[in-house]
């Protein structure tokens, strides 16, 4: 299970990203990375990710500060491994206390950072099993998508990029991570992504009074829930 797993690395020593990065791209993650702490909580607050994999001593904001606030100040749920160079338990225990579920001590062979990984992000989806906003529901088991009690027929680009929007929310979603993720380094073109939003929205939006997908315009998109409030609006 690697597609679309997304991937957000925090580390500050190029050799340990780019090796990362190398090696888990080419099994199929998709991937970001951050060089600071700082940087690193920006994106985990502002991005969806399945994995975390953050680095314990960083500038700017250290790894056990970063999940603290993940965790306690916005109640981020993704999993995070801790990567240190120290090995003992006192170490073990404060990463721990701070909301890491796991813990690898550089150096580390790339291999088991991708079988952690992976472990992780099946027992993310595996706890998980539904997403819900307002009136529209996707069982993460089966894709299956209703809205007000009524089943949406998707095709599979559709309902990831469905997904996106629904884990999101409410932030945006941006043109430019909708393309990476659903198709990495080469996507085909914003007419491409058009269409597909195009028949989401004739699905989830059209045949109901309120719509759920709205454009930011210059920015991407993003999904509201039905509230009562006017539409904003849909391109």
């Amino acid at each position: 299970m690697t597609d679309n797993i997304r991937l957000l690395i925090i580390e500050d020593n190029p050799a340990i990203v780019e090796n990362i990065t190398d090696f888990m791209a080419a099994k199929g993650f998709i991937l970001d990375f951050a060089m600071d702490g700082i940087g690193g909580l920006h994106l985990a607050l502002t991005q969806t990710y399945d994995v975390i994999v953050l680095d314990l001593m960083l500038p700017g904001m250290d790894g056990i500060t970063l999940c603290r606030k993940l965790r306690q100040e916005a109640d981020r749920q993704v999993p995070v491994i801790m990567l240190t160079a120290r090995d003992t338990l006192d170490d073990k225990l404060l990463g721990f206390d701070s909301g890491a579920d796991d813990y690898l001590v550089k150096p580390f062979a790339l291999k088991e950072l991708e079988a952690r990984v992976r472990a992780l992000a099946k027992r993310k989806f595996r706890d998980k099993k539904t997403l819900s906003l307002g009136d529209l529901t996707m069982d993460l088991g089966t894709f299956e998508v209703t809205r007000r009690g009524n089943a949406l027929e998707l095709n599979n680009t559709c309902i990831s990029i469905l997904r996106m929007l629904m884990e999101a929310s409410p932030n945006v979603v941006s043109r430019k991570e909708m393309e990476h993720v659903l198709w990495g380094d080469m996507p085909p073109g914003s007419d491409v992504l058009r269409s597909h939003l195009y028949n989401l929205r004739k699905k989830v939006d059209k045949p109901f009074d309120r719509a759920l997908i709205h454009t930011v315009h210059g920015v991407g998109f993003k999904l509201v829930p039905d509230t009562g409030s006017k539409d904003e609006s849909k391109t």
